[in-house]
């Protein structure tokens, strides 16, 4: 954490420890605070093994620098956040920046892929369950929802979602309540919640498939991710700290050829990182005396 946040944290501990201040004197403290919060929001450069790094993401791209400038003014903010983008573009990668650098970085981090999910069990995952609510519902359960009190529910993958499920997820967004399955009593849950999708929810809205008012709801600030071919001069320096990291984390590794390099810079990463990591962990596996030649890499046809 950096000094700035740890002096957010101390000063945000002595607001909620000020009982003897009268409710307008606390709120006015609150809004020194935010602004202040503000004026520190632009995370500075964090070079790791000589890698330039903001928020815990790799990039010096005219692309990466505006999600870098825009995250500077957001993290701090409380409310709902849409991180939308191809996949493979790093969308979790945002939700944990907003997290670990925001006001709930104390919190929970509680991620949930809503379409590794059965849909079936969706909600009850969610919102938690009681104890015979339906088949297999041996003992109550908390939901994620509830797992991420005091800190930030990130949903991803939200428009696969069932839309039967989007309504009560809309409730949950907009009143903070959840309701378990099985039960008839509201919970209040105090999370942030930050949603993800490679759709293009506009036109999912369209056909049918995603409801506006809850689009509405989670895209109170929206963050949308730049695909790899939009990041040129991004490419080999992700590669670079690809292959560094793996040195660090004792996976065989290998440098990259000239040649190699001009076959990466060529290529159109439909996977973006998460393909142009696949790719070069395939290729240090095969490399010979530690060097990766454009023969190593098996690239799809552009």
């Amino acid at each position: 954490m950096s000094e700035a946040g740890r002096l957010l944290d101390e000063l945000q501990d002595i607001l909620r420890s000020a009982k003897y201040l009268k409710a307008e004197e606390r709120q006015d403290l609150a809004e020194i605070l935010r602004g202040w919060a503000d004026s520190q929001a632009v995370a500075p450069a964090e070079p790791q093994g000589g890698f330039p790094q903001k928020f815990g993401m790799v990039g010096k791209s005219p692309a990466m620098e505006k999600i870098f400038a825009l995250l500077g003014k957001i993290v701090h903010t409380d409310v709902s956040v849409l991180i939308a983008g191809e996949t493979g573009t790093g969308k979790e990668l945002v939700a944990e920046a907003l997290h670990q650098h925001g006001g709930r970085r104390k919190g929970p981090f509680v991620a949930v892929n809503c379409a590794a999910i059965p849909a079936t069990l969706l909600e009850a995952e969610i919102f938690g369950h009681k104890k015979g609510a339906f088949t297999g519902a041996h003992q109550d359960r908390v939901g994620y929802a509830a797992s991420a009190a005091g800190g930030t529910l990130f949903l991803d993958e939200i428009g696969e979602m069932p839309m039967e499920l989007q309504v009560k997820l809309l409730r949950f967004v907009q009143e903070g309540e959840v309701r378990p399955v099985g039960s008839n009593q509201m919970e209040k849950v105090d999370v942030r919640v930050v949603a993800a999708t490679n759709k293009h929810l506009p036109e999912q809205i369209k056909k049918g498939l995603f409801r506006e008012d809850l689009y509405y709801r989670l895209a109170v600030l929206t963050v949308e991710l730049p695909p790899l071919r939009d990041r040129a001069t991004d490419v080999l320096l992700l590669a670079d700290f690809i292959l560094h990291k793996k040195g660090v984390e004792g996976v065989p590794t290998a440098v990259l050829s000239s040649s190699a390099k001009k076959e990466l810079l060529a290529y159109a990463w439909p996977g973006n990182i998460r393909e142009l990591q696949n790719v070069l962990a395939r290729a240090a596996a095969f490399a010979e005396k530690s060097e990766i030649k454009s023969s190593d890499l098996s690239l799809s046809a552009n």
